[in-house]
């Protein structure tokens, strides 16, 4: 199966608690990051393919092979194949870092990088995924799923905010805990929900 995700911000001790750009109501970052390990091993398989639009984690150190060691041990605890985009919070140096570090899972590679965007059809639908939110246009099968914005969502029908703290969510029927993937069906729920919720507004 295929699963989407964004922002993880693995170790920001900064958005702990109530912030401008999240609500992640943890005593530190050493929960917050088992707890989006946990919800994520619940639903992914190593079989399956996540793909991460980017802020995996917001942690510098000196030397920076800390915390790119850091990073590796909590992406190697997530299971399933990561498709990685780059997100203004990711550097090219850690990106780096983990293609030295990648290995072969059920034959194919852990992490695999991507720049800017990764395009992925499904059923009728082309979904253009990137890390910051994209102005499509009138494109009525193509449809940007992005992170970057949080807790904020870009008031436009063809953009799914992705990322763990997106409140797009809130077109789903049912509830997924906190760091949960994103499958292809809540995401095809998520854009009919906000399509009916556009229309009744314009």
């Amino acid at each position: 199966m295929r699963f989407i995700t964004a922002d993880t911000h693995f170790f920001h001790e900064n958005l702990l608690g109530i912030t401008d750009f999240a609500i992640r109501p943890f005593d530190n970052v050493t929960q917050m990051n088992q707890t989006i390990i946990d919800h994520w091993n619940e639903r992914v398989e190593n079989k399956d393919t996540v793909y991460h639009l980017g802020d995996i984690a917001l942690y510098f150190t000196r030397p920076a092979s800390k915390s790119q060691e850091a990073v590796l041990k909590v992406l190697n605890q997530l299971n399933g194949h990561l498709v990685l985009v780059k997100g203004n919070h990711d550097s090219r140096a850690l990106f780096k870092f983990l293609d030295q570090n990648n290995y072969l899972l059920d034959g194919k590679p852990k992490f695999e990088f991507h720049d800017v965007g990764v395009l992925l059809k499904y059923d009728h639908r082309q979904y253009y995924m990137t890390h910051y939110p994209m102005m499509l246009g009138i494109a009525p099968q193509i449809i940007n799923l992005h992170g970057h914005i949080h807790h904020y969502a870009v008031a436009a029908k063809e953009n799914i905010n992705v990322g763990i703290d997106t409140p797009e969510t809130g077109y789903l029927d049912y509830e997924l805990p906190f760091g949960t993937p994103l499958s292809l069906s809540d995401i095809e729920q998520m854009v009919a929900g906000k399509k009916i919720d556009y229309d009744k507004r314009h």
